[in-house]
């Protein structure tokens, strides 16, 4: 007996060890960590795996599903209990228990059963089912739809609208749910504390196609007694920063809201809270204007003492109105709010006499500034907000137009004072300061960078500091731009979610943070903005009413939502917007295709194509548009190839043939009008040929021809430069690659001359401009803080310097392509991405002789690893010959120039040499 006691315990040991070894991290649903509302119908469920086991996979989970912690703890799932399910996928599990109502918690967990053994449960996890239905509102509207005295609507000078409401809470609380609109933008606050370190929130929309609410778990701040809740109601793109072109500008009315709170008590009973006309409110508080364009004016002589208490005086205050709704439809904000991300220090504070200042933050960024002050009473601090500076070292503000970035602050005269703006945010690096009282110090101004609350995923360094420095750059000017959408630039009179400036570059992006909510959000966005006959705006949500239809702009629906699928897997995603794409494409068709299958409309061509020089374009304005049938051809052929392969995925594969035939009549058309003998297509531009090459659309017979030209343009005619805009931009990179001239891409991104992001460098940048030239073009078009001219610039960092890439057949880095390319003086690149499954790592230097490269492969993924191997090299792991019989080494396949490793998860550490 005594033995076989100690057999069972020896044979357990290891599976012991196992759950010890291997854990389950970062439960997530709808990629988001502890939701509190989520209204689909099946919620997906993912977790990451974590374990240093080589070859650590998952065979099958168990999930539990529960309505209340206590349950969950004693292994009760009365809402969904899985059962052991046979599967490796570990993402975007469909929840497939009881039918959920609104204003529910759900509480999970989750095991694993991996091929090293069992997993211990997960920590719990929870989401909330949220508002789910428009009758789960309660309440109505409120607001003031009307100007008040001082305020005016021309200039888009409105005042704050503050509103209050006092309750009682006459029992112990079990929870409670804060749901709220605030539109355009809230702050929320119980007995005087804010609720949330959301900014600048909800993400803005098209606000009579759809609303976006928030949600807030406020049980710990309801303790029995009297309370006040208390909102504040900036413009934001409701009350639309420009009130005149209304052609153009869309506005939807003054700031209004709709708030529910729902406490739930331990007996069971429950009470609502939710905007009526009992709830009071004032215009007549401390923030004078706010708006986005032109800054926030607060006064502190204004404040309201104790006004979001209970127990304050409201007499003087006006009974709330009711209001007409917006129209859009109500929906749970699946992407994250903006927040105060990053905190700088001033590097330098010029005086500049009097009481007046240069302050330089050392950085472009979007954000404000907060302010620490003491002073008399009345007495006004002025704020102007700068890109850059004038030869004289005052501000330069001429390329903001009209938009005033102003912030000015009243003070009440009550000892150390210290403001922020609440309503407004600003794109600069310096900020004159005028009026301040005393001297100011590094310590009485930060600034705060303000972008979405999300990660950032990647790391890279390498051994050419150019490529480092445009890495760094470009993280500013993408953080900068995140703003509940992608937005253009945020300094001057436009900030607008442009598609074409996001076609290709929101995949770069995607290999520096974890954008995939805030681009699943823009597609809703498209969607909505999609007129009944098919047409897709230049700008969505379409504050701008631009629908000029062409090809490129409206086409970054599609590479947008092929993007996201090849980073994440989500094929929901694609079911989704399928047939608004379809929808799209058919509409274009019908309106400008001809019988040869030439796409005749065009709005934009290559948008900023680099002048000749820098000095040639001195001046000059750079928003000149210069249509181009090649461009609107070559991409509706581009989209039919990325239609077929959406068929395939979503089980639309009916409509294939059709696509099929038309792009052959597209591929057909376009080679017949545009291709020249001499091997160049269009007018012969780098543009007119990149985009034939990278959308395969050339004749096999005169593919030499063409890609040898391609090559001489960079090579000879451009001298190693670019000369593309904003299209060509998009596919210089892959291009090059595409053709074997991988030399001559890493040749043109190291540039330090112009055109080059080199050069906006060597010229002082420390985020992107938006022109090559934006050092020497005319104002009224050269933003200082732009994503555009990115194109698939971090694609290639990542997929091919890097070497860490999705496999398009096993996409969201379940599979992974890892195949470094060395060229040019590069001898090293560190780089790390965090997928959906966890850290992929590569680093790789060349040391003498000897390649040296250490890679981690995350659990449940694999990988593809091409190895550089010379003729008379070997190849060794962590110091032994590799034969394939390696633990995690699945296979080898030698190759030429290659040996290629079929890898499970885990850390390996290669070296080749002779």
């Amino acid at each position: 007996m005594m033995k076989r006691f100690l057999a069972s315990i020896l044979f357990l040991l290891p599976l012991l060890t196992v759950k010890a070894q291997i854990n389950l991290r970062n439960l997530r649903c709808e990629m988001l960590v502890n939701p509190l509302s989520v209204t689909a119908e099946n919620p997906r469920l993912s977790w990451e795996i974590v374990g240093k086991e080589r070859g650590l996979k998952q065979e099958a989970y168990e999930i539990l599903v529960a309505s209340d912690p206590a349950k969950l703890a004693a292994g009760e799932g009365d809402l969904w209990n899985s059962g052991k399910v046979e599967t490796d996928n570990s993402v975007y599990i469909a929840y497939q228990g009881k039918r959920l109502a609104s204003n529910k918690a759900c509480y999970w967990k989750v095991r694993v059963y991996t091929n090293k053994g069992l997993t211990e449960w997960s920590g719990p996890a929870q989401w909330g089912t949220g508002l789910r239905y428009y009758k789960d509102w309660e309440g109505r509207w409120i607001g003031f739809d009307r100007l008040f005295p001082w305020e005016n609507a021309a200039a888009s000078r409105l005042s704050a609208r503050y509103f209050r409401k006092e309750f009682a809470v006459a029992k112990q609380v079990k929870s409670a749910t804060a749901y709220i609109m605030g539109l355009g933008l809230y702050e929320l606050s119980i007995d005087g504390k804010k609720v949330g370190d959301q900014v600048l929130a909800p993400a803005p929309t098209d606000y009579t196609k759809n609303i976006k609410y928030n949600t807030f778990d406020v049980t710990e701040q309801l303790k029995q007694g009297q309370h006040a809740i208390g909102v504040v109601l900036g413009n934001g793109r409701f009350y639309a920063m420009r009130q005149t072109k209304a052609y153009k500008n869309n506005s939807f009315g003054y700031p209004k809201l709709m708030f529910q709170l729902i406490i739930t008590y331990t007996d069971g009973s429950r009470a609502v809270i939710k905007t009526d006309d009992s709830w009071k409110g004032t215009a007549d508080g401390p923030i004078r204007t706010n708006n986005e364009y032109d800054g926030e004016e607060y006064d502190a002589q204004k404040e309201m003492k104790g006004w979001d208490k209970a127990g304050f005086d409201d007499k003087s205050w006006l009974k709330a109105e009711f209001v007409q709704e917006p129209g859009g439809r109500y929906e749970a904000q699946m992407n994250e709010n903006m927040k105060v991300m990053k905190d700088l220090t001033p590097v330098a504070i010029i005086k500049k006499g009097g009481d007046r200042y240069i302050v330089d933050l050392g950085q472009n960024m979007a954000g404000w500034v907060k302010l620490q002050v003491k002073g008399k009473k009345g007495q006004k601090v002025t704020l102007r907000f700068a890109e850059s500076l004038q030869d004289n070292g005052e501000i330069f503000t001429t390329n903001l137009r009209d938009a005033k970035a102003t912030d000015i602050y009243t003070l009440k005269g009550e000892g150390m004072e210290s403001w922020e703006p609440r309503f407004t945010y600003h794109g600069f690096r310096y900020i004159e300061v005028s009026g301040y009282p005393g001297t100011l110090s590094k310590n009485d101004i930060t600034g705060r960078l303000v972008y979405d609350d999300i990660a950032t995923v990647s790391t890279f360094e390498s051994s050419n500091a150019v490529l480092n420095q445009i890495y760094k750059n470009s993280w500013w000017a993408i953080a900068s731009n995140y703003k509940g959408m992608p937005i253009d630039c945020p300094q001057r009179n436009e900030r607008q979610p442009w598609l074409g400036d996001r076609a290709m570059v929101a995949y770069s992006e995607s290999f520096l943070f974890d954008n995939a909510r805030l681009y699943t959000k823009w597609l809703d966005d498209i969607k909505y903005a999609q007129k009944p006959d098919g047409a897709i705006p230049d700008v969505a949500p379409a504050f701008w009413r631009y629908y000029s239809d062409n090809m490129t702009w409206p086409g970054t629906y599609l590479m947008v939502a092929e993007m996201l699928y090849n980073q994440t897997g989500d094929v929901a995603l694609l079911k989704d917007h399928y047939p608004s794409m379809k929808k799209w494409l058919q509409y274009m068709k019908d309106r400008y295709m001809t019988e040869d299958g030439i796409v005749t409309k065009d709005s934009y061509g290559d948008w900023c194509v680099p002048p000749v020089t820098a000095e040639a374009g001195k001046g000059v304005n750079a928003d000149q548009k210069h249509p181009s049938q090649l461009i609107s051809t070559a991409y509706y052929y581009h989209f039919m190839q990325v239609m077929m392969r959406f068929c395939k995925i979503t089980g639309n594969e009916q409509d294939s043939t059709q696509f099929a035939q038309l792009a052959e009549k597209v591929k057909q058309g376009f080679n017949s009008k545009f291709y020249h003998e001499e091997g160049y297509y269009g007018d012969n531009t780098l543009t007119d040929n990149l985009l034939p090459v990278c959308f395969k659309m050339i004749d096999p017979a005169n593919k030499n021809k063409v890609w040898k030209n391609l090559a001489y343009i960079v090579e000879v005619t451009n001298k190693g430069h670019l000369s593309t805009g904003v299209v060509g931009t998009q596919w210089l990179m892959y291009g090059l690659t595409e053709i074997g001239k991988a030399e001559l891409a890493y040749g043109m991104a190291t540039q330090k001359t112009y055109p080059s992001l080199g050069y906006m460098i060597e010229n002082g940048a420390t985020s992107i401009w938006e022109l090559w030239n934006g050092n020497t073009a005319a104002p009224k078009m050269n933003s200082q803080n732009h994503v555009m001219m990115l194109g698939d610039l971090f694609i290639w960092y990542f997929e091919h310097l890097a070497a860490i890439r999705a496999d398009a057949r096993e996409t969201g880095f379940k599979k992974v392509i890892m195949k470094p390319k060395r060229m040019g003086d590069l001898s090293a690149v560190n780089a790390t991405y965090r997928s959906n499954y966890g850290e992929v790592k590569s680093d790789w230097k060349q040391v003498g002789a000897s390649f040296f490269w250490n890679i981690t492969v995350p659990p449940n993924t694999t990988a593809v690893v091409y190895l550089p191997v010379a003729p008379g090299e070997k190849v060794y792991e962590a110091g032994k010959l590799v034969t394939g019989k390696e633990e995690g080494i699945l296979s080898t396949k030698p190759i030429t120039g290659r040996l290629v490793l079929n890898v499970g998860s885990g850390n390996y550490s290669f070296e080749v040499k002779k």
